[in-house]
């Protein structure tokens, strides 16, 4: 029986800048056969795409894989399962194949419902994940703020059901970071506010993209509908004591 040679690769391309993608990931998508991005049902755009577009060599082909907007899991199964086969189409064809995400491939990713599908559907394939540079690096690297020292904790969380993750906490980690935080951005502001400790909170939208925007006051946020791709950002304030005298 003639041995598969077929290999998915999932390359987290990073949060914007073309330049933020990592050089393995680069790499590779010189070399696949195909490349697979997410869109959305509504529109044909993926900002995963127009990052990646610099290092696609000219002839190889991009399909996108629609996925339906929507809070109903049955349909959100339906798509990935049914992309994951898509996917394995081209496997069984000895294909090298690369999905690429936003940011981090493991961080919040649509990768990681397809990777779940593909390993339990055809797991003969091998596939090579790579890491990419998040959305809230990318921020606290704009920010010049750095995100935990010492012994700080961090909560990274989605601030699509608003502040409740961050409330369940009793002891509050030393920074916070929302993403998803376009739809409940007042509510994500009031939790930090009710927590007390946090001095410091800034929204930012569409970072290390050229329309990039720091709103150092996250009041200006929930006066606005904020862009898709926003994160909010808060740490504690204290005294730096590798700064004394």
């Amino acid at each position: 029986m003639k041995q598969k040679k077929g290999i998915l690769y999932g390359l987290g391309v990073g949060p914007g800048d073309p330049e933020l993608i990592t050089l393995k990931a680069a790499r590779v998508l010189n070399v696949v056969d195909e490349v697979f991005a997410a869109a959305s049902t509504k529109n044909a755009y993926s900002l995963a795409l127009s990052i990646a577009k610099p290092h696609i060599p000219d002839l190889t082909p991009v399909r996108m894989l629609y996925f339906p907007m929507t809070r109903d899991i049955s349909e959100m199964k339906k798509a990935w399962k049914s992309h994951a086969q898509t996917i394995i189409n081209e496997l069984e064809q000895d294909k090298k194949v690369a999905f690429i995400t936003l940011g981090d491939a493991m961080t919040y990713s649509t990768y990681g419902y397809i990777l779940k599908n593909i390993q339990k559907m055809a797991p003969q394939f091998p596939v090579v994940s790579i890491p990419g540079i998040t959305s809230y690096q990318a921020a606290a690297a704009c920010l010049n703020t750095p995100l935990v020292e010492g012994e700080e904790s961090l909560l990274l969380t989605s601030g699509a059901q608003g502040g409740e993750r961050l409330r369940a906490f009793a002891a509050k980690p030393e920074c916070v970071v929302f993403l998803k935080a376009y739809c409940n951005v007042e509510d994500i502001a009031n939790a930090i506010k009710e927590a007390g400790v946090y001095q410091d909170a800034i929204g930012i939208s569409n970072c290390s993209q050229e329309d990039e925007k720091v709103y150092p006051d996250i009041e200006e946020l929930c006066e606005r509908r904020p862009d898709y791709w926003t994160l909010i950002f808060a740490k504690q304030k204290k005294v730096d004591e590798t700064l004394k005298s």
